[in-house]
């Protein structure tokens, strides 16, 4: 299995993976033009695309949705709240499969597991996917860390987690305080040190990459990341350490790097 974050932060999110001959974005929250764009920098042709699995109706997950699966011919795989909310972004479709929160099911080379998460949209969810060698974790909007979250991502072998803002600087930050309130609330988005306590909890000898995803450009900081990964998991820039996966950063402006999964027993 192969995954890259082609996007990820408040402008756009989308994340590409790869398993045999199935190819899908999680989301596509950019214009259509620019994931076209970001997948021919990894060298994949959007032609080649399997289909689109939808998080939660936000406008950053969702705004390409529509163009890509139209102009390629793509099935969305997406539950019936979460289309009903994305209005007209999600109305015209070259083909909606319908998806049950909670209930794995199959699509080509992957068993893909929607699991419930704590957002302020109308059914946000993350996923698992698993091609039976090797299983991925996606869960980039979530205000609190649950014990279903802590279940379905336990034994991933990689794992994209956000790791939104800094307290601080979401406190003094410029955001207007009804705001501030939404992002530090349980419906909200995790912080720091709250995504470093879950990865920390997380770790196995099998975890081979996590990338820390959806940081904030206003509210946080690279560094303070870092910070906060490096307090609880001393060597997790580099992946030294017992059972230390790697761990590196997705951009809002760039493509990240692809990560190539290896199996095992899990």
């Amino acid at each position: 299995m192969r995954f890259c974050v082609l996007a990820s932060g408040s402008k756009g999110n989308s994340t590409y993976v790869e398993s045999g001959a199935t190819r899908i974005l999680i989301d596509a929250g950019l214009s259509g033009k620019e994931i076209e764009r970001r997948l021919a920098a990894i060298q994949v042709d959007p032609a080649s695309l399997s289909a689109i699995i939808v998080t939660h109706e936000h406008h950053d997950h969702i705004c390409g949705v529509g163009v890509l699966s139209r102009r390629f011919q793509l099935p969305v795989l997406v539950n019936e709240l979460t289309l009903a909310a994305g209005g007209k972004t999600l109305q015209k479709l070259a083909r909606w499969q319908p998806v049950v929160t909670g209930e794995t099911f199959s699509f080509q080379d992957l068993a893909i597991h929607p699991f419930s998460i704590s957002h302020d949209a109308a059914e946000p969810v993350g996923f698992c996917l698993d091609d039976g060698k090797c299983s991925l974790g996606y869960c980039t909007d979530t205000g609190k860390v649950s014990h279903l979250m802590r279940h379905r991502l336990a034994g991933c072998h990689g794992l994209i987690l956000e790791s939104n803002h800094d307290p601080l600087m979401l406190k003094t930050g410029p955001y207007p305080e009804y705001l501030k309130q939404r992002v530090r609330s349980n419906i909200g988005h995790l912080p720091n040190h709250e995504a470093a306590d879950f990865i920390d909890s997380l770790r196995h000898e099998l975890l081979h990459h996590v990338v820390l995803a959806h940081i904030s450009e206003t509210n946080n900081h690279p560094d303070l990341v870092w910070a906060a990964m490096l307090a609880v998991m001393p060597g997790a820039a580099n992946g030294q350490g017992e059972h230390l996966p790697l761990i590196s950063l997705a951009s809002q402006e760039q493509v990240g790097t692809v990560v190539s999964l290896a199996g095992g027993e899990r």
